[in-house]
């Protein structure tokens, strides 16, 4: 299992932002991500930095880490526009970016262009269209192509990514449509967990017992098109639900145990940040960081 991180752009690069990436490679995360929103929840009215130029900015900060979205959605991105961007970014990085990849959300990114938020059924349309022409954007030198939301017209992308065929994608999913994307499209599958558990009171091990469904749906969606589940790795992106893992070293270490149990190669527990949602004791965070894993591996007999 692989431990990583999410670093929120709340802090300006000269006042910390810089050091904040860099702690991290410094920690030995495999990757550090940060959301890609124009504002989000309670931060709207804080400081809040673009996603690209952050990541763009943390790659010329550090050598080993890798980074990434979690997650970029068609809100406000548009695919021709986006994969340029990936591209460049994927070349400064030396081919360290993922990008996870969403439906997103009735937050504040789904109207700040204007538009009236859309359904669930019209968001799941766009990322329809969204997932395989960027798929197409990022793997071939010339595209054409005319949608009912996205269109290219002879669009270069010349010399193309870095990592080969393209940059991974961490698909983000939990309804059939998006677990079918995810299965075609996916070098990696992310979830947060059931927000009916959390939200409706449910316990941790309610919280298990619906990520483990949302695996069982997985694989169903991969066997529909004959690829080999084992294929895709699994993503959990910590802090919404019911757990505690950055309470303790063997909270931590539980709420590992438990998800490794289900397959999943990846952990991203979310960099403290004191007065929010995100509040947690920094020792705490790099002791994790730093000794977690091997815990783990010691109470789980790995």
């Amino acid at each position: 299992m692989r431990l990583s991180t999410v670093i929120l752009p709340v802090r300006r690069w000269s006042e910390g932002g810089r050091e904040v990436w860099q702690r991290a490679e410094e920690l030995g995360f495999h990757a550090a991500y940060t959301y890609d929103h124009l504002s989000w929840r309670s931060f709207r009215d804080q400081t809040w930095f673009g996603a690209l130029p952050t990541l763009t900015a943390a790659a010329a900060a550090t050598s080993r880490l890798r980074l990434g979205t979690l997650v970029t959605s068609p809100n406000f991105r548009h695919p021709v526009t986006l994969a340029k961007e990936l591209i460049s970014l994927d070349d400064i990085s030396g081919g360290r970016f993922t990008l996870g990849i969403g439906a997103g959300g009735n937050g504040f990114d789904a109207t700040a262009l204007g538009q009236e938020p859309w359904s669930p059924r019209e968001r799941a349309d766009r990322f329809g269209e969204f997932v395989p022409l960027l798929d197409r954007l990022l793997t071939e030198d010339v595209v054409s192509y005319e949608g009912k939301h996205y269109s290219a017209h002879e669009v270069r992308n010349i010399p193309g990514c870095v990592q080969r065929p393209r940059l991974p994608f961490a698909v983000a999913a939990t309804g059939p449509r998006g677990l079918k994307l995810a299965a075609k499209h996916g070098q990696a599958w992310v979830t947060t967990g059931d927000p009916k558990v959390s939200n409706g009171g449910g316990s941790s091990a309610d919280s298990l017992e619906a990520v483990r469904g949302q695996c069982e749906r997985l694989g169903k969606a991969c066997a529909e098109i004959g690829r080999d589940a084992g294929e895709l790795e699994k993503i959990m992106l910590s802090g919404f639900t019911p757990d505690r893992p950055l309470d303790s070293v063997d909270a931590f270490v539980d709420f590992a145990g438990n998800h490794a149990a289900l397959g999943f190669d990846e952990l991203v527990l979310h960099w403290p940040i004191a007065d929010s949602f995100f509040a947690a004791d920094l020792d705490v965070f790099e002791r994790i960081a730093t000794e977690g894993l091997a815990q783990l591996g010691t109470s789980y007999g790995s």
